[in-house]
């Protein structure tokens, strides 16, 4: 590898080799380099000015962490096994989203592999894994990552990144990856000392704004683009979940997602596959699937939070927090068949009109759905799952609504049994100052806010585990013993079945948003609701006694599925207390 660093601003810039240094010289726009070239596994750094040692902006190997040297690695040096994969195209795909570190005992990417075969009879698509870019401390979420091109070291690094690609691919199954580009955490970041990758114009949630559009931006952009298809070219992974994008702030002729989006379109020709890029965004603006070239951001696809609060607030009744303007019958329906229940209606919960409407035609394998993820799950005070709350029948119908949705249905690690192990919010900071400050910011913000598991009053905030407590993160491991109970094998062969029949029935596959209707037996107070996906049923019945509901169709329709015994089908349907069954 030739050593090669942007520091535009910068007198003079040095190559630290272990008690070495060796002066860089200045090159064209603001770059570095020495003529020299490092083996695979060699450890520098660069001083900038007289700086202490930093590790480069583009290290693809952090080994002692985000505070020590880089290293050098060989992408090439796999040998990749995966040449019939033929890639795959996010959308109607099922994803799997999964935390590393708590997805097994060892919470490593290799050992994640030992797991592949679990979500391949499943019925699994894709893996998602959230950020494993590396953070300070052995354990946390991932989003306080401090380098694009890293692997977190306690997961395996770069090498079993590579390792876990090769091995989902010879299983069938696509793997995305979770990036955030928005900002970096706190603790290892050091970019500020080689040149303007922040700006001082725009603030985001977590502190400065990436810069952007601003002095020096081009390089930035660069830094952001050259990262996101380092993934696609070195590691074959086939998507990105781009973490929080309302969060970049740009206000140049060309948005950088569009700029991203383009690069990554065109690596994909060169490839001969797909590459997706899937947007978290909270804007509700279809702007962000639009095609680059009508003045959008031209992502494959985005999340539908709005599809989540609509079937949350109604199964729990929770109207709390951002779940104000949820729960109602005829939410749920404009959720189900619009993705957006902001578009352009008053949010209660933002103090203001939010969002933009669907296109017709729109497909809806463009929006990305869940009943549970790290953040409606984590978010919570106590990092609760629904299996805390509801019972197996509500957690059935919650599976039926998402899985055999119009839209790109995804699972929370564990949620297929109804695992009850909770998902809290956990960090593992070496400086105690800021270990103080999240532990003090995790409880003011639920005292502030109220969440959606808590009164919202300041004096009644539930009780939040110390974020720094490594018995936080503990809890949160899953539980895989929990399979040999009853219980949740029935919920594991639920899920199974679901995702077979989004497989072999057309109607429950399809994307298609004008072919679905919600229907209910009274609108403010329903005993019933028939989701009508072209010719096939999801029938729930939430009354606590049998009751007839009318299909309205002249099809016969057999029961496909359902979670308990149910009568035959024919203009109506003989249902069980709080049931649910497919009919196709």
């Amino acid at each position: 590898m030739i050593p090669r660093v942007w520091a535009p601003d910068a007198h003079d810039v040095q190559l630290v080799l272990g008690e070495n240094r060796h002066p860089l010289a200045h090159d064209r726009d603001g770059w570095w380099g020495a003529d020299v070239d490092l083996e695979a596994g060699t450890d520098y750094a660069f001083s900038v000015d007289g700086s202490p040692p930093r590790p480069d902006p583009r290290s693809a190997w952090q080994p002692s962490g985000v505070h020590g040297p880089s290293r050098v690695f060989d992408a090439g040096a796999h040998r990749w096994s995966d040449g019939g994969w033929r890639g795959a195209d996010v959308r109607g795909l099922v994803l799997y989203e999964l935390h590393v570190g708590t997805f097994t005992p060892e919470g490593t990417l290799r050992a994640a592999i030992g797991r592949l075969d679990h979500l391949v009879a499943l019925g699994v698509d894709m893996i998602e894994l959230m950020p494993i870019a590396a953070f300070d401390g052995v354990h946390g979420w991932g989003y306080d990552g401090v380098g694009l091109f890293t692997v977190h070291e306690p997961y395996g690094g770069p090498s079993a990144l590579q390792e876990l690609v090769d091995e989902a691919h010879a299983r069938g199954l696509g793997v995305c990856l979770d990036v955030v580009h928005n900002h970096l955490g706190p603790a290892g970041n050091y970019l500020s000392t080689f040149g303007p990758y922040f700006t001082g114009a725009y603030e985001t949630p977590w502190g400065a704004a990436a810069n952007l559009d601003g002095p020096g931006c081009v390089e930035v952009r660069r830094w952001i683009c050259d990262s996101a298809v380092r993934w696609f070219r070195d590691f074959h992974v086939d998507a990105l979940r781009l973490d929080a994008v309302h969060a970049l702030v740009d206000d140049s002729p060309r948005h950088v997602l569009a700029q991203l989006s383009d690069e990554v379109a065109a690596l994909s020709a060169r490839l001969g596959r797909p590459l997706s890029l899937i947007a978290e965004s909270d804007l509700n603006d279809p702007a962000t699937i639009s095609p680059t070239a009508v003045g959008g951001h031209g992502m494959t696809a985005q999340w539908s939070d709005d599809v989540h609060h609509a079937i949350h607030a109604f199964v729990t009744g929770e109207h709390q927090g951002y779940y104000l303007d949820f729960g109602a019958p005829t939410t749920l329906r404009t959720a189900l068949t619009r993705a957006f229940v902001h578009d352009g209606e008053y949010s209660t919960f933002r103090g203001r009109p939010w969002g933009h409407p669907v296109p017709p035609g729109t497909d809806g394998h463009r929006f990305v759905v869940f009943t549970a993820d790290h953040d409606q799950v984590g978010n919570r005070a106590q990092g609760d799952r629904p299996a805390a709350s509801l019972d197996a029948g509500a957690l059935a119908i919650e599976a039926a609504l998402v899985v055999l949705s119009p839209f790109t249905p995804m699972l929370f690690m564990g949620e297929e049994w109804g695992t009850t192990t909770p998902w809290q919010f956990f960090t593992d900071y070496t400086d105690p100052d800021l270990a103080r400050a999240v532990r003090e910011g995790r409880r003011a913000e639920f005292a502030r806010h109220g969440h959606p598991d808590a009164s919202g009053a300041a004096d009644d905030v539930p009780e939040v585990p110390d974020p720094q407590d490594t018995a936080t993160f503990e809890r949160s491991r899953l539980d895989w013993s929990e399979l040999t109970q009853p219980e949740h094998v029935r919920m594991l062969a639920w899920y199974r079945t679901l995702i077979e029949l989004r497989r072999a029935v057309p109607e429950l596959a399809a994307g298609d948003l004008a072919a679905t209707a919600v229907r209910f037996d009274d609108d403010d107070e329903p005993s019933w609701v028939v989701v009508e996906r072209g010719a096939a049923r999801i029938v729930w019945n939430l009354a606590d006694e049998t009751q007839q509901v009318p299909l309205r169709t002249e099809l016969p329709l057999a029961v496909v599925a359902a979670w308990e015994p149910t009568g035959t089908a024919g203009s109506t349907i003989t249902m069980p207390p709080r049931g649910v069954a497919v009919l196709a």
